[in-house]
């Protein structure tokens, strides 16, 4: 300590042990154990690990400059204010890494779980099919998915900002746990999965003027086409799970939203989701738009049988009545849609849905129940589609699916870690040795 302050010298030794703590946050290849099978795709495990480690390393340079300014000529004639000041900065730095590293670490933990981490794995793949569409509209992120209590789903997507700063890598989807395992876990995680190719293909900003258009025009519908506009951004996600897995979306979104009495109707205007009645209702509807079947109508009668809309309040009663005169030129808005984004397609178009209508599913589940190996070679989204509906047609029970569901999410995460081996092998490890070498660096 000669000729330095208490101050200085104090702080230096905080900074120098901020600088062992960073040190021991590790690459998750070097300290998470699980099966190769339970692994994230290499695309997402390279994302994560090269931005943590850009993280890192900044955060190195920052702390090894403000050692060599507290020891420079600027750092001793500076405050004890001034140079706390500055250190408070670097902590707050450092606890925004811990945080993001916490992010991905809590996705990756689950791994290890026996069983739970090779489904999860499963549901990477089945993400990344139903964010994949024919037509190359947008580069496809990396995507993994976690399990957490409660009911619903959320996403963290790709290419946005992240807490402290730095552009998130991949898409992290949480999905709940009681979903798991059954076909209305496509459900939520495909719903999420629509959050991120809307933002994407810019799909809400494409049509918030189109429903502003609608408000003008529609009199004394104006409020109603206000509250389409305001719950856009769920509705577009609801549609593209509609449309990746038919009549399993809604099923799903029932087993969801199927709650008291007392919220079923409430008409939030500062809640982004529409209100669980109608946008039950609203899933049925763009299921029949999109797959025409008696299916959609009895699906509807019977949502009204569990809520009907009788003991409404008349203003309740006014606005429900406006909802459904309004929702069929909604949905043909919507499935009608053609941004810019979709090169002269429609939503509808682009999505393919003329391949998966209920005839095909009930056609492709009695080739499937004739010869099993057929399904494991189907995609994941078609697969969770053909077992969705034939649920809702009473031709599987709730534990041939559960059973069924865990061998295909299995297969398909057994598949992909095998291929990503291959191709491996096929390259030549002289390809990878560089980029695993970086890897360990930190």
């Amino acid at each position: 300590m000669a000729g330095v302050s208490y101050a200085t010298w104090m702080l230096e030794q905080e900074a120098r042990a901020l600088m062992t703590r960073l040190q021991r946050i590790k690459p998750f290849v070097l300290h998470e154990s699980m099966l190769p099978t339970a692994a994230i795709l290499p695309a997402a495990q390279t994302g994560i690990e090269r931005y943590l480690m850009k993280g890192r390393r900044e955060l190195r340079d920052l702390i090894r400059r403000y050692i060599s300014w507290l020891r420079g000529p600027s750092g001793q004639r500076a405050t004890p204010a001034q140079a706390q000041r500055l250190f408070s900065l670097l902590r707050l730095r450092f606890n925004t890494i811990l945080t993001q590293f916490d992010l991905f670490n809590d996705a990756l933990t689950q791994r290890s779980e026996n069983e739970i981490g090779v489904w999860l794995s499963g549901l990477d793949i089945v993400s990344a099919d139903a964010l994949t569409l024919p037509g190359h509209y947008y580069d496809v992120p990396p995507v993994i998915c976690y399990l957490d209590r409660g009911v619903g789903a959320a996403i963290r997507r790709a290419r946005t900002r992240l807490p402290g700063g730095g552009e998130n890598p991949v898409a992290v989807i949480r999905v709940p746990r009681e979903r798991l395992i059954g076909s209305g876990i496509a459900s939520s995680l495909i719903h999420e999965v629509g959050h991120q190719a809307a933002a994407l293909l810019n799909l809400v900003n494409s049509l918030r003027p189109v429903l502003q258009g609608m408000q003008r025009g529609s009199g004394s519908h104006s409020a109603i086409w206000s509250l389409w506009e305001r719950w856009i951004s769920e509705i577009v996600a609801d549609l593209w799970s509609v449309a990746r897995i038919g009549i399993a979306s809604t099923l799903g979104l029932m087993g969801v939203v199927s709650l008291p009495r007392a919220f079923m109707f409430r008409l939030n205007r500062d809640d982004p989701h529409p209100s669980p009645w109608i946008r039950v209702k609203l899933s049925c509807a763009m299921g029949q738009t999109l797959y025409p079947h008696p299916q959609w109508g009895r699906l509807a009668r019977l949502w009204e049988t569990y809520y009907p809309l009788s003991g409404l309040d008349a203003e309740q009663q006014r606005n429900y009545d406006a909802l459904q005169a309004t929702l069929p030129g909604f949905v043909a808005l919507l499935v009608n849609h053609r941004p810019l984004s979709l090169r002269g397609h429609s939503l509808a178009e682009a999505l393919q849905v003329r391949n998966r209508q209920p005839h095909q599913l009930q056609a492709l589940l009695r080739v499937w129940q004739q010869q099993p190996s057929k399904m494991y070679w189907a995609s994941p989204t078609l697969a969770f589609a053909v077992i969705g509906q034939a649920r809702s047609d009473g031709r599987m029970s709730p534990e041939q699916e559960s059973t069924i569901l865990g061998k295909l999410l299995t297969h398909w995460a057994l598949s992909s870690t095998l291929k990503i081996a291959a191709d491996c092998s096929r390259q030549g490890w002289g390809h990878k040795v560089p980029e695993f070498k970086l890897a360990i660096k930190y």
